[in-house]
């Protein structure tokens, strides 16, 4: 159980030894994606087959479902930002924390067996997002650490890419088990409790217990302005005396919660939570976009699962080279094109095409795909930049807090909107507010790369 921990911190970007340069994705990134592709397979059988299951099987309404939507996408919010702060505490415990999250979540799935009710599945579900939020923050920060900066936009897009292709398989297993089962919901939650205790196994294993930080980052056209170097405190006489009578230096105290939400202060990271909550403000959640898919194609139930293949697939084959896009052009700016991709995958919902609806269907998802490609990981790649090494899980924790929180409420108004006006107004609605957020944000976030260009032109020059 103990491999990972026994090995040296700078294993996890060990240099190459031919060329004498570290890779560009260490093995940290790999056994993390690794982690995160076995998890998904688990998660992603659940959710797969949640929104059916609760609308279907148990006959709740759309704003019940927009209830649990909200949950399952809101309730870690707050939770990943004491996982983030947690992790950057006592020696940058992120394994640790990481480990936690995923346990918790690996010990909600067989829960499902045993609840069959509304109060019940969202306590569950609460918990296993619990899991989530806990983990996501020193994850990410893990990923920013091990990786040099000029790299992290591929190196996050290798790891979401090996996440959603446990995207990808999970609905597949969740499919195979409905078909291969008379009570396939419940085979679904176990197979899928079993997987993932398996995740947690291989963090456990093979994932490094300390990750030493890169050197300082390159700039890049558009990306969020790197985090100056915190100054070092002042030696007094008495501290200078005292630690050479000890002949060591002092183990410096790990950030404290006040300097974590003291992140806000930095202009870049606060333009940058603003705008990833407004524009999450706006943004349809996957349960009800394919819920809304399923009923414009009258889909049998056991089909239904399959349905996130599409977004998968996409997702899996763009992810990495979206990745090193964002490295070259600018992470802010593909960012803002990602939801402009999103925007016309509403547009292809709303158009109402007579007689291709199937093709329909695989474009929009193929855009889904596309846009989570060009956001999910380019987002955590342009927050790496914003905040200093020893703020890494803090600062990936505010971002996707704000972005959580945000999704949480569309997901609540979503679901009103679509008991009120029926589905097909309310994604109208959406896209029109979703429009709007995306040329606020673009206005915003032109500001942080005029920073980053003036930062550059400055460190050149003194020089």
């Amino acid at each position: 159980m103990y491999l990972a921990d026994s090995r040296s911190t700078t294993s996890a970007a060990a240099p190459n030894t031919r060329s004498g340069r570290r890779p560009a994705v260490p093995g940290a990134v790999l056994s993390l994606g690794a982690v995160s592709l076995i998890t998904d397979v688990s998660s992603e059988m659940v959710t797969a087959v949640l929104p059916l299951y609760v609308v279907a099987a148990l006959g709740l309404s759309p704003l019940g479902f927009g209830l649990l939507d909200g949950i399952n996408n809101g309730v870690g919010a707050l939770v990943r930002l004491v996982g983030g702060h947690l992790a950057d505490r006592g020696g940058r415990r992120h394994k640790v924390v990481a480990g936690l999250g995923y346990g918790l979540s690996a010990l909600c799935k067989p829960l499902f067996l045993f609840v069959h009710t509304l109060p019940g599945i969202s306590a569950v579900l609460a918990a296993d997002r619990t899991g989530k939020g806990l983990r996501t923050a020193p994850r990410d920060a893990m990923i920013s650490l091990a990786t040099r900066p000029e790299h992290r936009g591929r190196a996050f897009g290798v790891h979401r890419a090996m996440d959603t292709t446990g995207a990808m398989l999970g609905p597949l297993t969740a499919f195979a088990v409905l078909r291969a089962t008379v009570d396939g919901y419940d085979a679904v939650f176990a197979v899928s409790g079993c997987i993932a205790a398996l995740g947690v196994l291989v963090l456990v294993l093979f994932v490094p217990r300390r990750i030493t930080a890169e050197t300082a980052p390159t700039a890049t056209p558009g990306a969020t302005p790197a985090a100056p170097p915190e100054p070092a405190p002042a030696a007094t006489p008495a501290t200078t005396s005292a630690t050479a009578a000890r002949g060591a230096t002092p183990a410096p105290s790990g950030p404290t919660l006040r300097d974590a939400l003291a992140l806000l202060r930095r202009p870049g990271l606060r333009r940058l939570t603003l705008c990833a909550a407004l524009l999450g403000l706006t943004t349809v959640s996957d349960a009800f976009l394919y819920l809304l898919l399923q009923r414009e194609l009258r889909l049998p139930a056991h089909l239904f699962p399959l349905l996130p293949l599409g977004t998968a697939a996409a997702f899996l084959l763009l992810a990495v080279p979206m990745g090193a896009l964002a490295d070259r052009m600018g992470r802010l700016r593909l960012f803002l094109a990602g939801h402009g991709v999103l925007l016309l995958g509403y547009g292809l919902v709303l158009a109402r095409v007579h007689g291709a609806p199937v093709a329909v269907s695989v474009a929009v998802l193929v855009l889904h795909g596309a846009f989570y490609a060009a956001t999910d990981g380019v987002l955590a790649a342009a927050t790496s930049e914003a905040v200093p090494a020893a703020h890494q899980g803090a600062g990936q924790a505010l971002v996707g807090t704000g972005q959580a929180l945000a999704r949480f409420a569309c997901s609540l108004a979503f679901g009103a909107g679509w008991s009120l006006w029926g589905g097909r107004r309310a994604l109208a609605v959406t896209a029109v507010a979703l429009t709007v957020s995306a040329l606020v944000a673009w206005a915003v976030l032109r500001r942080n790369a005029g920073a980053t260009h003036t930062g550059a032109a400055h460190a050149e020059a003194s020089t």
